[in-house]
């Protein structure tokens, strides 16, 4: 009697059009990612150890290729110069989504003190720099390679394709090169199969755990700002022979500062305006001809955008005629806001509420910039922050990305493995 009721059983459902593999649960994704938990903290201090700058990539591409063919996964390499794409096809059919994670490192002189602290070395614009990953690039690698390793091990039951996109450059490529988003999208990273969403993790110096994003405009759009004069050289002693570099560029960055923060309603909309670096001269009694001063603009409308570009054109070239100099602000290497998708936004919290209790789908604006935004103009897309932060160190005083000495806690690894896979599972599921 049992066996026949078994027979009918099975029988019965045959019959409804049960499906005979079911969705992974959210107990299997977070017992896998567990699991990987070791490995990703590994994988991230192997990285971290041997950074390497924006288009140079090359032994974390290897390393990156070597662990996704380990799982079996299609693997596209040298995809954007040195970018790696992984595809695993799931045991059902459906639609395409990927995740993407960036690879390059900072020239900046780590300061952490770790036991597998950088201390590598590199070649950037035609200067050797220290080279540290000191944005958390090395954690995202890490955590991408666990949710592949997890979901590769759920692959007969994946409703679709996952796309595991891997990219050099996202800190912009040096001068005179191509790299980054812009060009993984020229190379296809987006196609073949064709990707129909796209998901992105950044770590940062938030509560550990905590997940948070924004529907529309979440990180703003990015411009590089370079401003040159050419005036005329003389001695230290005689500043009035000549054309006083040093006061042009305070007369500069004092002119930006009050544009920035005087000429533009900030109560509006926030933008920023920064110049970061002086060069000029190679004596201490010599006023050079040439000066370079280079910086990032920061804003969230095409309007604003505009606005500013148009008003610091202004002003540089005045105080230049005013020094009797040449002096122009050039803008380029434009990124675009990194803009969420709605319908997206909608459901994704409760993708992450799977990964921890700690969600807030309301988040600042966040001047930073990523160029995870120009994927996001080419299919709908949600990008989100993990925050990082160890426990012992106060949110007032933690160091942030950028900074020398930028750490994080390996603990949230596990946590944002589970956000990727529950965001990739999810939309597959609904769609």
């Amino acid at each position: 009697m049992i066996g026949r009721i078994s027979i009918l059983a099975l029988a019965a459902g045959l019959a409804l059009g049960a499906p005979a593999m079911a969705a992974p649960t959210a107990a299997q994704v977070a017992a896998a990612a567990k699991a990987v938990q070791p490995k990703v903290v590994a994988w991230r201090r192997d990285i971290h150890e041997h950074p390497e700058l924006g288009n140079q990539e090359v032994r974390t591409a290897a390393l990156i290729a070597k662990e996704l063919k380990a799982l079996g996964l299609e693997v596209r390499e040298n995809v954007g110069k040195t970018g790696v794409v992984g595809i695993l096809r799931g045991g059902k059919p459906g639609k395409v989504v990927a995740l993407r994670a960036d690879m390059d490192a900072l020239p900046v002189a780590e300061k952490t003190g770790l036991p597998f602290a950088s201390k590598a070395t590199a070649t950037w614009e035609g200067k050797t720099v220290p080279v540290m990953h000191a944005c958390g690039h090395d954690t995202h690698v890490a955590m991408l390679l666990g949710t592949a390793t997890v979901l590769a091990g759920m692959k007969k039951d994946i409703k679709g394709t996952v796309v595991f996109v891997f990219q050099p450059a996202e800190e912009g490529p040096q001068a005179g090169e191509e790299g980054g988003a812009k060009l993984m999208i020229q190379d296809g990273a987006l196609d073949n199969p064709k990707v129909d969403a796209m998901f992105g993790v950044h770590i940062g110096p938030g509560d550990a755990h905590q997940l948070n994003y924004r529907p529309e405009g979440f990180y703003a759009g990015a411009d590089r700002l370079t401003i040159t004069v050419k005036g005329r050289q003389t001695h230290g002693a005689r500043p009035w022979a000549g054309v006083d570099m040093a006061s042009v560029a305070a007369d500069i960055i004092q002119a930006i500062n009050q544009i920035a923060a005087r000429q533009v309603d900030v109560g509006v909309q926030p933008s920023v305006v920064t110049v970061a670096t002086i060069n000029m001269g190679l004596r201490q009694n010599i006023i050079p001809e040439d000066l370079k001063m280079e910086g990032t603009m920061r804003t969230f409308s095409p309007e604003r955008k505009a606005d500013l570009i148009a008003k610091v054109q202004k002003a540089v070239a005045a105080i230049g005629d005013r020094y009797g100099a040449k002096a122009e602000a050039v803008f380029s290497q434009p990124y675009p806001v990194t803009y969420n998708n709605p319908e997206l936004s909608k459901w994704v919290k409760t993708s992450l509420l799977k990964a921890s209790a700690k969600v807030d789908d309301n988040a600042p604006l966040v001047t930073g910039a990523e160029d995870f935004s120009l994927y996001a103009e080419k299919v709908p897309a949600v990008f989100v922050q993990l925050g990082g932060r160890k426990a012992d160190v106060p949110a007032a005083t933690a160091p942030a990305n950028h900074s020398p000495y930028f750490d994080v806690d390996e603990a949230v690894f596990e946590t944002g493995v589970k956000a990727e896979a529950f965001m990739a599972l999810d939309y597959l599921e609904k769609k």
